[in-house]
Formats: C-alpha cells, sequence, structure tokens
C-alpha cells in the first residue's frame, strides 16, 4: 500500500470532514470545498482524523486523495496565497470593483475577472495577491493572470510568480 495513503489527515479545530455517497466535503472558517470521491478509494473519519485506503489495486489513486484531501483541509483553516510581480516600465495592476485591470504594454487593458472563490488585492501597483480556500482554483488564477505577459528572456519583463527567477539570455552581438 502506499506511503502517503497510510499518513491520517488531522482535522484542526472547527474543521469537519464528512463523506456522503461519493463525495467527500471539507467545512471550515474559510469556506467549504467538496470534491468527488475515486471507486478504487474508501475514506473514514473517525476521532477528528480521516483515514484513507485503496478498495482495489490502486494504491497511487489513495496517495493522491489523500494528498488533495489535506490540500481541503488546510484550505479551509488558513486558506492559499500566491503572490505575481508585475516587472516592467509601465506595466501596473489595479482593482476596478471584483475585476483587475492590467496595463501590460498592449494597446488595450486587460480586465481579468476573478473566478468564484478567489479573491484578488492589489497592495501595490506592481503586486497581485490571489487568495483563496481551494489551492487549485489559486494556482490557475494566478497562472491565468501570469499567461497574459509571461516574463521575456532578454530583459524579464512580464507578470511572475514572486520568488521565481527568470534565466536572462544575452542579446546578439554584431
Amino acid at each position: 500500500m502506499s506511503r502517503v495513503a497510510k499518513k491520517p489527515v488531522a482535522l484542526g479545530a472547527g474543521v469537519e470532514c464528512t463523506v456522503s455517497g461519493s463525495t467527500v466535503a471539507v467545512k471550515g472558517p474559510k469556506g467549504q470545498l467538496q470534491m468527488p470521491i475515486p471507486k478504487d478509494v474508501s475514506i473514514k473519519v473517525e476521532n477528528g482524523v480521516v483515514l484513507l485506503s485503496p478498495t482495489g489495486s490502486s494504491a497511487a489513486m489513495a496517495g493522491t486523495m489523500r494528498a488533495l484531501v489535506s490540500n481541503m483541509v488546510t484550505g479551509v483553516t488558513t486558506g492559499y496565497v500566491r503572490k505575481l510581480e508585475l516587472v516592467g516600465v509601465g506595466y501596473r495592476a489595479a482593482m476596478a470593483g471584483k475585476d483587475l485591470n492590467l496595463s501590460l504594454g498592449f494597446s488595450h487593458p486587460v480586465v481579468f475577472k476573478a473566478p468564484e472563490g478567489v479573491t484578488l488585492e492589489t497592495p501595490t501597483q506592481t503586486e497581485i495577491l490571489i487568495k483563496g480556500a481551494d489551492k487549485q482554483r489559486v494556482g490557475e488564477a494566478a497562472a491565468k493572470i501570469r499567461s497574459f505577459r509571461s516574463p521575456e528572456p532578454y530583459k524579464g519583463k512580464g507578470v511572475r510568480y514572486s520568488g521565481e527567477k527568470i534565466t536572462l539570455k544575452e542579446a546578439k552581438k554584431a
């Protein structure tokens, strides 16, 4: 059996996990998340701990599901945050209601509507904070914003993750 699946997921204070039919739901102070359970995995909730075990021969799916349930528990207790930085002259971000307006050197502004369950903040004009309980949605929103103008390899201009290191290429010599 998978070593990852053997490790139980501890539920913190104020976190409830319910298994009904083929879905698992986790509810906490930051919100509620639910996910379908694959047919190869069985989930039990006992004494504030979630136990997963494979029902068939697929131990890998039990380990994957254990990681996903752990991410759900972390999301509803502390939440997830991704920070993006805008590098380049004139590159700016501003909030207009719940929409994010980006000036990325195009002839038009780029407007990004926040997906459900994700909040966007702009502490400064060159920083974007993406917050939410669902790790997948937060990461997907960050990747979508980064894809509008990903960092280019010669000057490093563009939207990058905080702490991302861009290896710059040397310009051609005449």
